[in-house]
């Protein structure tokens, strides 16, 4: 089973899943599965998204593509920003760690003078995101 790491009541994060970890992550009760995590990063081994898609949408989950390599662009952040408002909740967000969901779920609350509270769901998920808490 992934590695899920609840970081508020309606979002959490988890390094790379599989096919056969989507029940699993239904039965949790999570509504929405995001990836962000490019299909062959980590070679050929990688799952690739598309039978965790295949396999969520046949269990009436919502799918959500957003990948992308490195730290998250503006138009990144205002993408999962958008998914993440429109998204039934609670919402799976996963890449290789889980850093680089996380890091885009907190750039999408920046400005909103939670930063401390963003750093401190982030470091009780495991997460040390304390570097970004001038950009929060």
């Amino acid at each position: 089973m992934a590695d899920i790491r609840r970081v508020t009541p309606d979002f959490a994060v988890a390094p790379q899943i599989s096919e056969a970890d989507v029940e699993k992550i239904a039965a949790a009760g999570f509504k929405t599965i995001i990836v962000n995590r490019p299909d062959g990063e980590g070679g050929v081994d990688q799952p690739r998204m598309g039978p965790i898609r295949v396999k969520a949408e046949s269990l009436g989950l919502t799918f959500a593509a957003l990948p992308f390599s490195g730290a998250p662009t503006p138009e990144i952040v205002e993408r999962m920003g958008h998914i993440l408002n429109e998204a039934p909740q609670p919402v799976l967000a996963y890449c290789r760690t889980g850093t680089r969901s996380i890091t885009a779920w907190a750039l999408v609350h920046s400005g909103q003078g939670a930063g401390d509270d963003i750093v401190e769901a982030a470091a009780n998920a495991g997460y040390d995101l304390s570097s970004l808490r001038e950009l929060l």
